[in-house]
This record gives structure tokens, sequence and C-alpha cells, in this order.
């Protein structure tokens, strides 16, 4: 009776002092969220083994959800900020059901009619909220209940818009103008590229890239697993970080954690497309893996 009432509860958890924010969290069934990700994937089987739960909390002058899923088996974070970018909920489903670990995945929809965007637009006042912008040190609960489950390494999931804005890059400049800054091709004070020299599958695309990230006064080779992934002739940015952007992975590596970022280009919502985007994401995750941390082992 007890464990059947546990199963079943909604809990506030604190995750902090009592002045500190406080999370409600509530163990959900996957195949009846009303959610664009969730809604792809109705097949139980693809659920089996698998914890789901929603978690909800306010911060400061924004309210947040997340979805968290986990696995019996110890293994990695997989990070999913931005509900925009469905290639990367696609592969931290397959991810967990290979390897093991937690999904935290960012839900925009905590505002009506939001679902599916990048930012959080459900704030108090001021600019919506960009979730990997997020990792305050004057606002510590926001990252502590993403981590509140870590595995190792962390590895965050990203798609991204094609191209790259040409007027910020310190190199080829006379590229098409896009728009960000994720591409092999892009460069500036911070992001040094090392591109693949055969660019063969996934890197025959300049914006599917894994980001290595480094302390400023070190070399690229201190990011975690760097010198590796050059060697499997990876499109590998190489990011220094002075200050913190607010970002995961410089919250990440300014504490000694061990980290990856993986992208590749949006290529919509048609099954080729999000299969497309998951292929070549779990291709960089299975390469990393097996060349970094071995100790993670495929089911």
């Amino acid at each position: 009776m007890l464990r059947s009432a546990l199963f079943a509860a909604t809990a506030w958890f604190a995750l902090a002092g009592a002045s500190e924010p406080r999370a409600l969290v509530t163990r959900i069934d996957p195949l009846t969220v009303q959610d664009d990700d969730f809604a792809r994937h109705r097949d139980p089987a693809e659920w089996k083994g698998l914890k789901v739960s929603r978690i909800e909390f306010r911060d400061e002058r924004a309210a947040w959800r997340l979805w968290r899923i986990e696995s019996r088996r110890k293994g990695p974070l997989w990070f999913v900020p931005h509900d925009n970018e469905n290639g990367g909920f696609e592969a931290a489903l397959a991810a967990i059901r290979k390897y093991g670990g937690t999904v935290v995945a960012v839900d925009s929809g905590v505002l009506p009619g939001a679902d599916g965007v990048r930012m959080n637009r459900a704030v108090d006042y001021g600019r919506p909220i960009d979730p990997n912008r997020n990792f305050d040190d004057a606002l510590p609960f926001y990252a502590r209940t993403i981590l509140a489950h870590r595995g190792s390494p962390i590895i965050a999931l990203h798609t991204n818009a094609p191209g790259f804005d040409s007027s910020e890059s310190r190199c080829n400049r006379s590229d098409p103008v896009g728009s960000g800054i994720i591409s092999i091709r892009y460069c500036d004070d911070t992001l040094t590229p090392s591109a693949s020299g055969a660019r063969s599958w996934p890197w025959d695309d300049d914006d599917s890239v894994a980001f290595a990230t480094y302390r400023t006064g070190q070399s690229p080779s201190a990011a975690w697993c760097r010198d590796k992934l050059v060697a499997l002739d990876f499109n590998v940015v190489q990011e220094r970080v002075v200050t913190s952007d607010g970002s995961l992975s410089n919250y990440a590596v300014l504490r000694g954690l061990p980290y990856l970022n993986f992208e590749t280009q949006d290529r919509g919502l048609s099954p080729q497309g999000l299969r497309e985007m998951r292929d070549r994401l779990m291709f960089m995750i299975d390469k990393a893996l097996a060349a970094c941390a071995p100790e993670v082992k495929a089911r």
C-alpha cells in the first residue's frame, strides 16, 4: 500500500533550502502526455523500462516545466534545452534506450500556445529566457534541478539552422549569409574550428558539429574528449570560456564536469527529416562514448 501510494503520488521536492524555490515532481504516463515530442512516440515498447516525470517550478521571474526520463541503468545525462529542436529529443530517447542514464528536456509549453518554441515565454516581466542561457550562479535552483540526477558525461543535443552569420565571423566571410554561429566554417575570438578532413557522413554537413569546451589559459586539448574527437575526424568546434555566458557548456567546464555538445542541421518534422537528425546525432554519440567513456555500455 505504501509503495503504491509513493509510486503514484505528486510530491513537492525541496532541492535546496526552505527559502529557495520548490519543484513539483509528478510521475506521468508518457503515452498520455499532450506534447508534440511525446505524441510522436505512442508505442509502449519505446518506454519500456523508463520512468517519466514532469517537473514544474518558479524561479525568480519565470515558470518552468521540464520532462525527466530515467532509465534503470546508470549512464549519461542527456540534455535537450530547446523545445523547437525536435531532432535532439529523438536522439535523446534513442540514446537513453541504448545507453541508460537520464534525459532532461525543457518544455516551452508551460505557457499556453507556446509549445515547441525555443524560448521560455512564461515570464512575469522582461524578455523570454533561453533555457540554455539560464545557468546562472545568482539563480542556482535551475541548474541544480536539471543536474539533480546527473549522470556522466553530460551530453547536450541540439539542431540548428543552416549556415552562419558571416558578418559576425572572422573566417569564411564570403560564405552566403546565414544565422547564428553554429557551423564548422564559423570562427571568432572564442570559437575556433577543427574541421573533418574526409568530410564523410555526418561531417558532409557544415552544420553537424561537436563542441569541445575549455577554459581560457588552457589549450584546446584540455577540453574533455577533444583530442579523441579530432583523431576520429569529427567536425569539432573548440570553445574557449572566458566568463560564463549562462550556457550549460560554460557551467560544466568551469566546474570540471565532463561535457559534450552535439549539433546537426534542423531538417524539419517529416519522418525522414527526424530520422536523419536522430541518426547523425547518434553517430556522434556512439563514436564519442566508445572513445571517451568506454565504461558507458550499450544495451
